[in-house]
C-alpha cells in the first residue's frame, strides 16, 4: 500500500520520551512514510523542530495551543515566530478555539488564533486548527479571515463537526483531518459526515498519544495506529485502502508542500 502520512502527532509528549525510536520504527513497519510533529507551546515548538532535524521521517509545526496560552512566558510568541522559517517547519499551530476547558479566557484565545492566522499568511505555511465546542465562534473568525484575505490554507484537525461545518470549512479552503474518534461506537454522526466528504479534501492523523482508535482504545496512541483510522475512512468513502492512502498522502503533500 502507498505510504500514509500521520498529519498530527504530539511526538514531543512525555509519553514518548523513553521509546521514540521504537515508535518511529513501528510506524515505518506499518506503512507510515512521514509524520508531522505538532507543537503546543513555544518550548514544544523548539522540541518538534529539533526532532524533525534528527529524524528524516518527521516534519514539524510551531505554535501555541489555546489551552496553553496563559502559561506561556512573555517571550513565547517571539520564540515561535523565530522558528517559523525552519527548513522542516511545514505548518503553524496547533492553534484555535476551545470552550470545553476554561484555562484561557476566550477573548485571549481568539486574539492568539488571529495571530496564528496572520503568521501563516506572512510565512506561507498552512495553519493547523483545533476546535472544541466552539464551532460558531470558529466559523465567525474564519469567515472574517476568508472575507479579508481569501482562501485559508490549513486543516481542521481531529474534525468532529457536522456536515454543515464541514462544508463551510471546505468552502473556505480548509482540509478536514480525521483521527481515531472516527472508529468509536458512539461516533455514528461523525462517520455520516465523513462519508460525505470529497476524497481530495481529507487527511488522516492520530493526535498521538491521545485518541487511540478501535481496537486499541485505552492504550497509548502512536503513528502506526493511523492505519485503523485510514481503513475506517476508506470504508466510509467506498474506496480501497490503497486508494485512500494514495489520495490522503497526496493531499498532505499538497497542503504542507512536502516533496513528492
Amino acid at each position: 500500500m502507498a505510504p500514509l502520512i500521520d498529519t498530527h502527532a504530539h511526538l514531543d509528549a512525555e509519553q514518548f520520551a523513553a521509546d521514540l525510536p521504537a515508535v518511529l520504527a513501528r510506524a515505518r513497519a506499518a506503512g507510515v512514510g512521514a509524520m508531522i510533529a505538532v507543537a503546543t507551546t513555544a518550548p514544544s515548538s523548539a522540541v518538534c523542530v529539533s526532532l524533525a532535524a534528527r529524524h528524516t521521517e518527521l516534519l514539524a509545526t510551531v505554535g501555541i495551543h489555546p489551552n496553553s496560552i496563559m502559561e506561556a512566558s512573555p517571550t513565547a510568541w517571539d520564540e515561535v515566530v523565530a522558528l517559523v522559517e525552519g527548513e522542516r517547519v511545514v505548518g503553524i499551530g496547533e492553534t484555535g478555539l476551545d470552550r470545553h476547558w476554561d484555562s484561557t479566557p476566550f477573548a485571549v484565545q481568539e486574539e492568539y488564533f488571529v495571530r496564528h492566522l496572520e503568521l501563516r499568511r506572512r510565512h506561507h505555511r498552512p495553519v493547523v486548527i483545533h476546535c472544541r465546542e466552539a464551532e460558531a465562534d470558529m466559523l465567525r473568525v474564519l469567515r472574517t479571515e476568508f472575507d479579508r484575505h481569501g482562501p485559508i490554507h490549513g486543516v481542521m484537525h481531529s474534525f468532529v463537526g457536522d456536515t454543515a461545518m464541514a462544508e463551510a470549512c471546505r468552502a473556505m479552503g480548509l482540509y478536514l483531518s480525521f483521527a481515531g474518534m472516527l472508529t468509536y461506537k458512539n461516533a455514528a454522526p461523525l462517520r455520516e459526515t465523513a462519508a460525505k466528504q470529497p476524497l481530495d479534501r481529507v487527511l488522516v492523523e492520530t493526535d498521538s498519544p491521545y485518541l487511540s482508535p478501535v481496537p486499541l482504545r485505552g492504550r497509548r496512541n502512536e503513528p502506526a495506529h493511523v492505519v485503523y483510522t485510514a481503513r475506517c475512512l476508506a470504508g466510509l468513502l467506498g474506496v480501497e485502502e490503497e486508494r485512500l492512502a494514495e489520495q490522503t498522502t497526496a493531499n498532505a503533500r499538497k497542503l504542507f508542500r512536502l516533496p513528492v
